[in-house]
């Protein structure tokens, strides 16, 4: 079964948030902890660890801005 990568919440008033960039490909097998992606969000980027292990499928947009809880990939 698929782990679905959420946009986290980071902050308190946070409600969106930009991928500035991917730290794998779309197809790449990643561990549970590696840092995914960079998260541009109030002003600051935060690095965002996978949830799980597995083949990373991307579905978000580098520079692309997603609402909190959007679902941007799937661990397989």
């Amino acid at each position: 079964m698929a782990t679905e990568i959420l946009l986290p919440k980071i902050g308190f008033s946070m409600n969106e948030g930009q991928i500035a960039e991917w730290m794998f490909g779309d197809g790449e097998e990643v561990a549970e902890g590696d840092v995914l992606y960079l998260l541009e969000a109030d002003k600051s980027a935060n690095e965002v660890e996978a949830p799980a292990s597995g083949i990373l499928r991307i579905l978000g947009v580098e520079g692309e801005t997603y609402e909190v809880g959007t679902v941007i990939g799937y661990i397989e």
